[in-house]
């Protein structure tokens, strides 16, 4: 991870923390389909990539019970204690915590039998150098599963915020598709040609359909997603008081349809990619 990008998530490591609770709610879906297919179960021992404020590694903690054990990481120091603390409340004893970069892994070799990311590998700088280093501390035959997001155009959570934005602020020449961002590996077959170019083998994906759910209004969402999020909160910053209550009134009436009884529910596609580590 760049020094600039590490600056960012170190700033927006509060605003996670704030909101892991609905997070995890939010995502508790992806984090079940995400253990399912990467064929976690008890007694294994599981590497949790950029695990933010605690999840996965928390509900793999239970998944893989007393006999196992998930050592939880992320490049930032606030996001590792927030799990930590998540995880002394609930009186979890099979999980550890290390700050580390996932492109560095200070682990010796052939250490776990699964390693998963959720929502973490599409940020890497260099995603074939981090999955060789994976592949490294995996055991012979162990799995590694990442979860990314699907295309913009079909998770409304994504777009609609998107669409608005668009009309307040000019926005900014197409990116590289291949810069660090949250919808890198959204085009199919793109991660999984990835993985096996790093050396895995038995490589798939698969689309993950669900709802993103959770008990907040569109203002409550809008102020997650705006404080969430470092490019929303770049963009902000350039507008009056007056146009940021503008922006926050477009995009509550635009997600309304998504907030049945002033509850949030929006379809996701997302994408998980699954593997495995040669024998020898």
């Amino acid at each position: 991870m760049t020094e600039d990008m590490l600056n960012v998530w170190q700033e927006s490591a509060r605003y996670w923390t704030k909101y892991s609770n609905t997070i995890h709610q939010m995502f508790a879906p992806l984090t079940r389909a995400l253990i399912e297919r990467a064929g976690i179960r008890k007694g294994q021992t599981v590497l949790d990539l950029a695990g933010g404020a605690g999840e996965p590694s928390l509900t793999i903690a239970e998944v893989v019970g007393p006999e196992g054990s998930v050592t939880c990481t992320d490049a930032v120091a606030e996001m590792v204690e927030a799990a930590r603390a998540e995880a002394q409340r609930r009186g979890l004893t099979n999980i550890q915590f290390q700050q580390c970069l996932a492109d560095s892994l200070p682990f010796p070799d052939n250490s776990f039998d699964v390693v998963v990311s959720r929502l973490g590998i599409m940020f890497f700088p260099d995603p074939v150098a981090a999955i060789r280093g994976i592949l490294r501390v995996l055991r012979p035959n162990g799995r590694l599963a990442f979860a990314v997001w699907g295309k913009s155009d079909v998770n409304p959570f994504c777009y609609l915020v998107t669409r608005v934005m668009d009309q307040h602020m000019e926005s900014p020449a197409a990116a590289d598709p291949d810069a660090p961002n949250a919808f890198r590996f959204a085009e199919p077959g793109k991660l999984t040609r990835v993985m096996t170019e790093a050396g895995a083998i038995d490589v798939d994906e698969g689309v993950v359909s669900f709802d993103i759910e959770a008990p907040i209004s569109p203002l409550q969402f809008w102020q997650m997603r705006s404080q969430t999020s470092d490019t929303l909160r770049e963009k902000l910053v350039k507008l009056s008081a007056d146009e940021q209550a503008q922006v926050a009134s477009e995009i509550e009436q635009a997600v309304k349809e998504f907030f049945p009884s002033n509850r949030m529910k929006f379809p996701a596609q997302l994408i998980i990619a699954t593997g495995t580590k040669p024998a020898n």
